[in-house]
């Protein structure tokens, strides 16, 4: 019987395809052995993490619509991945494949985790998981391949009683439909733009000084310096660099940031200094009241 593996991001399903030719050609080198089952890999490509979800797994994918307008908006991704992913996952419920759910504890891939397990909740017994740690996806490909070859034996059936949990926040997380989804303490919750937008602009503010201090102006931060700081500093979730261009331009747009044609940003004028800073500190927070998505675990 074929066995399908389903893995967020094509990085990751090129590294898993090849960790897999790996093993194929090891068991041809084992001529005593017979030919193994067919397996294929799919990329599923949508940031679950972010935009509109409601209606997404309806028939004929409205709420793909919904995402695809959204990143229409944002810019810089396929406009057809929401789409893509939703033709995917309806091919794989329809054939009888044994399925395998690669997945690390990172937003993105355990939203994905519970989407499969929603679409695919009536068939429980084809479900099986890998759970990859932080690292096991890092670094060249060729050593990501190596990981992954060796945590393929590792490959194991769900649980009903899991599936049917999981299927369940899937259904918590795209009820609330909120702008965002957080990952923290093994548990979803929503959040909004100006959450972002507010730490974004914290990150900003906290920036080292200009070194030498004779130039002027608040220190520039690249877009992929920001992405990172956005993860240490409690985000939730990775934040992509569609996103954080988008919000970047969004704040320039109201004035609270510069941003130059490289993509690298810093503080308005005023902000930094004694007195900008202190005018920040003064504006109304904003607020972190979150929606409860899911049972801590």
């Amino acid at each position: 019987m074929t066995t399908i593996h389903l893995i967020h991001g094509e990085p990751a399903a090129a590294a898993l395809r090849q960790a897999l030719q790996a093993r194929e050609a090891e068991r041809r080198a084992e001529t005593a052995l017979a030919a193994a089952p067919a397996e294929r890999v799919i990329a599923l490509a949508d940031d679950l993490t972010v935009g509109p979800l409601r209606d997404i797994d309806e028939a004929g994918n409205p709420g793909a619509v919904q995402r695809a307008a959204f990143w229409q908006r944002l810019g810089g991704v396929s406009e057809t991945l929401a789409q893509d992913d939703c033709a995917a996952l309806a091919a794989v419920e329809a054939a009888d494949a044994h399925v395998v759910i690669w997945h690390t504890h990172d937003a993105a891939d355990q939203l994905a985790l519970r989407r499969i397990c929603y679409r695919l909740r009536t068939a429980p017994q084809r479900l099986n998981e890998v759970r990859l740690a932080a690292g096991d996806l890092s670094g060249p490909p060729d050593a990501a391949a190596s990981r992954l070859h060796a945590r393929l034996p590792d490959a194991a059936p769900i649980s009903v009683l899991r599936i049917t949990r999981l299927a369940l926040e899937w259904q918590e997380a795209k009820f609330a439909n909120g702008e965002m989804r957080r990952w923290r303490d093994n548990t979803f919750t929503s959040g909004t733009w100006a959450d972002l937008d507010a730490l974004i602009l914290e990150i900003l503010d906290a920036a080292p000084p200009v070194n030498p201090p004779a130039a002027a102006g608040a220190p520039w931060l690249a877009c992929d310096t920001l992405g990172a700081a956005l993860v240490r500093g409690g985000a939730g979730f990775t934040v992509g660099e569609p996103v954080v261009l988008w919000r970047l331009r969004e704040l320039a747009s109201a004035g609270e940031l510069r941003l130059r044609d490289d993509m690298c940003a810093a503080r308005a004028s005023t902000a930094g200094t004694g007195e900008g800073a202190a005018a920040h500190r003064s504006h109304t927070a904003l607020p972190h009241t979150a929606a409860h998505l899911s049972l801590p675990r």
